[in-house]
């Protein structure tokens, strides 16, 4: 039996145009081994999560939880649930401050969408074992309120030489995975466009990255 995953894509600010690709596109990353449930209700993350391999945050903008489905969440990862956070996911309850926290960083401003060179850090896990060294691709280059080296492991990283506009200096991550209690938290600030989710590189690195947030995957050699 597949996996379940339950994909959160409410907005309450900004809304990604691609989220309904992405959305179509996660249904077939692994059809065999993860199966999707796609909602924008807050009353489903006020329910028992455990049924969930993993929570994915796709692209979710502003306030969109309830303080149930605060506590909810809270709970399910440090229990060991999976917890995955696409692109906008860093633009995400403000509000609240355990969510900065459990995700690692949050989302201050990008420059326009542009291409850029992608620099990969961990070449043995699940989201970027399939990548070469560099990965050139166009996105949409977010800056965050901090680095989250201290207290994550940085997967990729952005070259600020390879496109304009850029304001974290030469360390600049763009992906990165940690733990928080007995659970996995997996981030990606890329996914902006639509295009993304039919590029088999970008589609690689996510299936990864859930596949490890599930508990599915593990780095070569762990």
């Amino acid at each position: 039996m597949a996996a379940r995953l339950l994909v959160y894509t409410r907005t309450a600010a900004y809304r990604h145009d691609s989220i309904p690709d992405a959305v179509a596109a996660l249904r077939t990353l692994d059809p065999e081994g993860l199966a999707v449930d796609a909602t924008e209700d807050p009353a489903a993350l006020e329910g028992p999560l455990t049924p969930y391999a993993a929570v994915v945050f796709l692209s979710t903008s502003g306030e969109v939880l309830t303080d149930a489905g605060r506590a909810r969440l809270t709970a399910y990862i440090e229990d060991g649930g999976g917890f995955a956070g696409v692109h906008a996911a860093a633009c995400t309850e403000y509000g609240w401050p355990h969510f900065g926290a459990l995700l690692g960083a949050r989302f201050t401003r990008h420059p326009a969408p542009q291409p850029g060179r992608v620099l990969v850090e961990d070449r043995a896990h699940p989201a970027t074992a399939h990548l070469p060294a560099h990965w050139d691709l166009s996105d949409e280059w977010y800056d965050f309120d901090t680095n989250p080296r201290a207290t994550a492991h940085i997967l990729l990283r952005v070259d600020e030489n390879s496109y304009e506009g850029g304001g974290m200096g030469a360390d600049h991550p763009l992906a990165w995975c940690r733990e928080q209690g007995a659970g996995r938290v997996f981030y990606t600030a890329l996914g902006h466009a639509s295009s993304a989710y039919a590029d088999p590189a970008f589609r690689a690195h996510l299936l990864g990255g859930l596949r490890w947030a599930a508990g599915l995957a593990h780095p070569a050699g762990a």
